[in-house]
């Protein structure tokens, strides 16, 4: 094994190349996955589409340029043809693509050319058929109009539709499932019989409010005959068809049941032979862990992920019991779970505390083989050790969160100046994978010598629906100070000073950072990262308005006030704030939109304290350009270094 010798650079962590989107054969035998790198040619980053034997018997295979953006890749039901997606060709726009792996000669041929390009795909049952989700093409009287520059938007009309089609392959016709009018559709399943597609829809584009009112539907693909099996809740997602005793069932994701902001649970529905609805019911009500994934298995039941504190589990339902099973546990974070047919095999994305993120695959509920190894170059870092903490909340709630020690130093030569992360969300989490991206990029900081503390408050995900739910319309309380008392934890222990402090985060943990300089000036220097700072303003205007109003409490049309919203925000605290605070934030973010950015900014300008304040031009929520990355990175790092 190679020394690890060197030090981290801000161009490995903006070119890390990273692989998504696996999906493992259904004979059990392959595994294709997609890896997303920056080119280093500027603009955002490329894909690829790989392949590998799932028994790591041979090296995987690049099947697709980078250049193509090719991804989502999906197989056939013979195990013989990968589909995937690509924007290589002459539209431009993303295509459906077939390769037919013959040996070692990998042939791709495209199946589609619809002009707006095609979302997302499901091969059927047959190996006839593929289930497409592609908006309208433009109409002539479109096109006329963006010929003359007539390019007004009608809100409420101003994204696409997206529709489910059904593509022909041995003709290449396209045929239209009109029963579904202009919902629009987001997720398709066929039941592994070659039964009905389970269709999940919102009655609009738009985040908010389509994450509220989505619904399910039946679609015969022989007919397209569409069956109404209603509303489903909240943020709801990956509906899965399984069987018990000749009858099947239909569950899915969606927050727990009766609320807004809390941890999302599985549900499950049986459908009625005729009628409207179908019996729901929650799988793991009660249980103390976070489901984050639920997986189709064809010929058994369904596989789940969940979140547990800092690692991830992964379980099976029990048809007779009605609950889910535990069958391994593995520290830090799995992903894009995926399963052969018989589900006795599968694979995932998965990253240790000093390896990053990488394809793994083996018998279910048994040890995982790494399969690729997308960034070589990482073997010669040097990390900072990652250590696992555990302290409780002031009021006894028991807590965890990780630290990450300045690399080559140990806890016996601190005090080390400290920086704490927050993570977004807030229903969200740092595990104990390897903290390495261009936003909360723990090992960067520690690289430059900080101790870096990853807080894991209540909000987050790991901990049950309870320990989620209670920052609806109390952001920054318990939160707040679980974070300090974590911190409080490192300076008593002797790991961090506390004479140089800071806090850092994006999105939510932006608005925590900014938070915190408004209630206490422990801290030397803050980031605030595409934060909220007024949530009254956040509700009325970022894409997840409804999810906002029940996070800050309130809105702004809620009458004169006072408001609740207001005594959450911190644009109301800003006359207190000592702390100097560099801001960054994405022009074109619509999640929490760049009048965030502006509103602090001028406060603080009005009251004299001592800030930076940097817009991405293209950007949205997250920075995908790499010359931005590299600023965002070295920025960030300037900043700690001039205050800490």
């Amino acid at each position: 094994m190679t020394d690890s010798t060197e030090l981290l650079s801000a161009e490995q962590v903006a070119d890390l190349a990273v692989p998504v989107a696996a999906a493992m054969s259904p004979d059990g035998r392959l595994v294709a996955y997609s890896v997303v790198a920056n080119s280093g040619r500027g603009g955002g980053p490329d894909s690829s589409v790989w392949v590998a034997a799932a028994d790591g018997s041979a090296a995987p295979r690049r099947l697709t340029a980078g250049t193509a953006r090719a991804a989502a890749p999906k197989w056939a039901p013979d195990s013989a043809v990968l589909f995937f997606t690509s924007e290589s060709g002459e539209r431009g726009s993303s295509q459906l693509w077939r390769i037919r792996l013959y040996g070692n000669e990998d042939l791709a041929e495209p199946l589609t050319d619809w002009r707006g390009g095609i979302g997302d795909h499901c091969p059927l049952a047959g190996g006839r058929t593929v289930a497409l989700l592609a908006a309208d093409e433009p109409t002539a009287e479109d096109e006329r109009r963006a010929a003359e520059g007539d390019d007004a938007k009608v809100w409420g009309r101003h994204l696409p539709v997206t529709r489910l089609r059904l593509l022909d392959l041995a003709t290449g016709a396209v045929r239209t499932v009109d029963g579904l009018g202009d919902r629009h559709v987001v997720e398709v399943t066929q039941r592994p019989d070659g039964g009905p597609l389970a269709v999940l829809s919102w009655a609009t584009p738009e985040l908010d409010p389509g994450v509220m009112t989505a619904r399910l539907h039946l679609v015969a693909p022989a007919t397209g005959a569409v069956q109404e099996l209603g509303p489903v809740g909240v943020e709801a997602r990956s509906p899965v068809w399984w069987q018990h005793d000749g009858e099947w069932h239909l569950a899915h994701v969606a927050v727990t049941p009766g609320h807004v902001i809390g941890a999302p649970a599985v549900i499950d529905t049986v459908p009625p032979a005729t009628g409207p609805t179908g019996e729901q019911r929650s799988l793991t009500a009660g249980m103390s862990v976070c489901p984050t994934e639920l997986v189709q298995v064809a010929d058994g039941p369904p596989l789940a992920l969940f979140a547990d504190g800092l690692d991830t589990a992964l379980y099976r339902l029990d048809p007779q019991a009605l609950r889910f099973d535990r069958l391994s546990c593995s520290p830090g974070t799995l992903a894009g779970l995926t399963a052969s047919r018989s589900g006795a095999a599968l694979a995932v994305v998965a990253s240790t505390a000093h390896g990053p993120k990488n394809v793994h695959a083996g018998l279910t509920g048994g040890p995982l083989r790494r399969l690729s190894d997308t960034s070589p170059e990482l073997h010669r870092i040097r990390w900072g050790v990652q250590e696992r903490l555990s302290y409780r909340a002031p009021d006894g709630l028991q807590l965890d969160g990780l630290l990450i020690l300045p690399v080559g130093r140990t806890r016996g030569e601190g005090p080390f100046p400290l920086v704490t992360l927050v993570h977004g969300g807030p229903y969200f989490r740092f595990a104990d994978e390897l903290a390495l991206s261009v936003v909360d990029c723990g090992q960067w900081l520690a690289t430059a010598g900080y101790a870096v503390f990853l807080a894991n408050p209540r909000g987050g995900s790991g901990h049950g629906h309870d320990f989620a739910a209670v920052v609806a319309g109390a952001v920054g309380g318990d939160e707040w100070t679980d974070i300090l008392a974590g911190i409080d934890l490192l300076v008593a222990e002797g790991v961090a000073d506390p004479e140089r402090l800071g806090i850092s985060g994006w999105s939510h943990g932006g608005f925590m950072a900014a938070w915190a300089v408004g209630r206490t000036d422990r801290f030397k220097a803050a980031v605030m990262g595409a934060g909220i700072s007024d949530w009254g303003m956040q509700a009325g205007t970022g894409d997840w308005a409804a999810t906002d109003a029940a996070l800050g409490g309130s809105t702004g049309w809620n009458g004169p006030g006072p408001h609740t919203h207001d005594r959450n925000s911190p644009i109301s605290y800003v006359s207190r704030i000592r702390t100097p605070i560099l801001i960054l934030h994405g022009e074109e973010d619509t999640n929490v939109p760049l009048g965030q950015a502006v509103h602090f900014h001028r406060a603080l300008r009005h009251f004299g304290v001592e800030h930076e304040f940097v817009v991405y031009p293209r950007e949205g929520h997250g920075l995908y350009e790499r010359a931005h990355q590299l600023d965002a990175l070295r920025r960030v790092r300037a900043w700690c270094d001039r205050w800490l």
